[in-house]
């Protein structure tokens, strides 16, 4: 799929739209998160991102994902009400996806073909694997889990796509 806008994915209250419906055909930095990681922090500066990004034309799209160790265990009420209460959260959420393996949801099989800055594509390493996908839906770069979400490379590469 070239246009990711047009992939189909379901709210985490559970309504059915796209990923262009969803960001507003906007740049949008896509993130599988997970409540119970050892990355779980980086909530903080997603939402960071959302604050200092989102009138200029931006948001982060959080897509919940279970396949890493159980930790993202909950319904999609409790990760909403946890998202919310720990860390403020305003940025739209996806429900719970499968994001490798023969069951992963048909976006990650699209945001997985795209490589990191050191060239490999394939499978998520681990939650809070971070695309920059553009208004018109190409991703544009992938940061590893590690990368914090405020680091220098994703603020330019953010900055990048923004007109404003």
């Amino acid at each position: 799929m070239t246009d990711l806008n047009a992939a189909p994915v379901t709210t985490l209250q559970g309504e059915p739209t796209t990923l262009g419906e969803l960001t507003g055909r906007r740049p949008a930095l896509v993130v599988n998160v997970a409540s119970r990681c050892g990355l779980t922090p980086q909530y903080t500066q997603l939402e960071q991102l959302q604050q200092e990004y989102g009138d200029r034309g931006f948001t982060v799209i959080g897509v919940p994902c279970n396949q890493f160790a159980g930790q993202e265990p909950g319904t999609a009420e409790e990760i909403e009400e946890f998202c919310s209460a720990t860390y403020g959260v305003t940025f739209p959420m996806t429900a719970k996806v499968e994001v490798n393996g023969p069951d992963a949801d048909p976006l990650f099989r699209s945001l997985t073909a795209a490589p990191d800055a050191a060239g490999e594509a394939g499978d998520v390493q681990w939650n809070f694997e971070k695309w920059l996908v553009s208004a018109d839906g190409e991703v544009v770069a992938r940061f590893r889990p590690r990368t914090e979400p405020t680091a220098p490379e994703v603020r330019a590469a953010i900055e990048g796509l923004l007109t404003t």
